[in-house]
């Protein structure tokens, strides 16, 4: 087909049920763009928007002659359900574009996959059924997803294929952006694609999806998804979940798409989950105490000829949902009286503002989460001074962030007896080096860092921290990997590894397109 007419659009959070509500705000203050302005930030040398819709539309720049028809694309740090108002505001916006823009030769839906609403247990499938009941059947839809997506029979029933990422860290997205051009362009072609969808009684916490060779059963089954290589597959896309957003939907999914062998999709699908449910024991994290963290960090900082450490705030982390703000690791840090230690980033929008008005060189008593209220993010004060100011605004030098803006708001560097701080506005995930460089810290002399993330910091520190100085923290907070902690309400159970489940039966979804 010449110059077919794409549509471009998604809805992208990944939702906590246990966090505050999402709203409009947290959208406007990320990515919330429509039109030409989508377009223009997309073709731009720093895109704000995530990476697959530029690789998106750079691959089908390279393949010939397109129209893009840019709807409207939505993006949120992660965060609590997403207040359901402002999320049917957007749906109807995107309904309206949709239908405004036809006839329309295909879709991609650039999504998280991982959403719920304060009404709502599945708003990404209500994207998906909206966008094909606009297009009709015959219109071909491809979607990428995060690999910590929660995949619903409506997700997969409603596009023609479904991607999800296939690196943790994710380093990967503009390659998975790459790949949904490639594949809408052969479905243009008329290719025809059979699915098979299988969903395991497995909710692994984000600490146990690591993909790097030998980190446990879920890059072994990435591993193996690659390491076929035949010619009938279209794409495998093996999704973790995210067990935090408490849905019927929960679940690790194996989704393999083929060309037209709906028998060898389900013989793959199967080969795959077999694979994961032997070894599903090692989806129980193991963890740092606290105490031992902190030990960590004081041997560091008291004797150089120890190795640097980096401990990981797993169970505070803003990008699974996290507010950024628990003070525990702090607090113990400042009772050991902890040395050349670097912490970040504290989200605390008015301790940030404060130093502002202060000034560089400025002592005075810092506290932490006056106006927070929310639970695990205890107010505590201490005596500080301030190092260094910064507007937040930067571009990523590694990993998920590399080449793309960020914008933390105004942002301080605070000494607090032997520990810095950095202390930001905007909530976001600590997994960019340059939240510390922009300051002028040397990350290479610092004895420990403390970065409030999951994982994604993995893909930018590895440059200073092999995985052995890597130290995954057990402290209280609403993405604690310690999954029995949680009063789920919606999940799935029996699941692994809350529960002790010995025998499970696949039962596989087949599909042609």
């Amino acid at each position: 087909m010449s110059d077919p007419r794409v549509a471009i659009l998604g809805f992208a959070i990944e939702s906590n049920r246990f966090a505050p509500v999402a709203t409009r705000a947290d959208f406007v203050d990320r990515a919330y763009l429509g039109g030409d302005q989508l377009l223009a930030d997309a073709r731009s040398p720093a895109p704000v928007i995530t990476p697959e819709i530029p690789a998106f539309i750079r691959r089908l720049d390279q393949s010939g002659a397109w129209t893009p028809v840019p709807i409207l694309f939505a993006n949120a740090e992660s965060g609590g359900p997403v207040d359901h108002s402002f999320f049917k505001e957007t749906l109807a916006l995107m309904e309206r574009g949709l239908r405004a823009a036809l006839p329309l030769d295909a879709v991609y839906i650039c999504e998280h996959g991982a959403a719920i609403t304060t009404s709502e247990d599945d708003p990404d499938g209500q994207v998906f059924e909206m966008v094909r009941s606009v297009v009709g059947a015959a219109v071909p839809i491809v979607a990428t997803i995060d690999l910590h997506a929660n995949v619903s029979d409506r997700m997969v029933d409603a596009v023609d294929t479904l991607i999800s990422y296939r690196r943790n860290p994710h380093t990967d997205m503009a390659d998975r952006g790459a790949d949904a051009a490639d594949i809408l362009m052969e479905i243009l072609q008329g290719a025809h694609i059979t699915v098979a969808h299988v969903r395991m009684p497995v909710c692994p916490p984000p600490t146990q999806l690591l993909t790097a060779p030998g980190t446990g059963p879920y890059a072994d089954m990435i591993q193996a998804a690659e390491a076929l290589g035949d010619p009938r597959i279209v794409n495998i896309s093996i999704v973790g979940g995210f067990a935090y957003g408490d849905t019927p939907k929960n679940g690790l999914t194996v989704i393999v798409s083929t060309r037209e062998d709906v028998q060898f999709a389900r013989q793959v699908a199967l080969d795959l989950v077999a694979t994961a449910w032997r070894e599903r024991a090692a989806f129980t994290p193991e963890l740092t105490s606290l105490e031992q963290a902190v030990a960590l960090a004081k041997a560091a900082g008291d004797n150089p000829a120890l190795p640097a450490v980096l401990l990981a705030d797993v169970a505070d982390n803003p990008g699974g949902g996290g507010r950024g703000n628990t003070p525990f690791i702090l607090q113990a840090f400042l009772k050991a009286n902890v040395r050349n230690a670097t912490l970040g980033v504290v989200t605390d929008p008015e301790l940030s503002a404060q130093a502002h008005a202060l000034g560089v060189g400025a002592s005075f008593t810092a506290r932490f989460n006056r106006t927070e209220t929310t639970v695990y993010s205890e107010a505590f004060a201490a005596t500080a001074t301030v190092l260094q100011l910064h507007s937040g605004s930067g571009i990523g030098r590694r990993g998920q962030l590399a080449g793309c803006s960020f914008n933390l708001g105004p942002s301080a560097l605070l000494q607090i007896q032997g520990v810095q701080v950095v202390v930001i506005t905007n909530r976001h995930q600590c997994h960019e080096p340059a939240f510390f460089e922009m300051f002028g810290i040397d990350i290479a002399t610092v004895r420990t860092i403390v970065v409030k993330s999951r994982g994604h910091f993995r893909a930018a520190f590895d440059e200073f921290f092999s995985p052995e100085q890597i130290v995954n923290v057990d402290a209280p907070g609403l993405t604690s990997p310690i999954l029995s902690r949680f009063d789920f309400k919606r999940l799935p159970r029996p699941v692994v590894p809350i529960d002790d489940l010995a025998e499970w039966v696949p039962q596989i979804r087949l599909l042609s397109k």
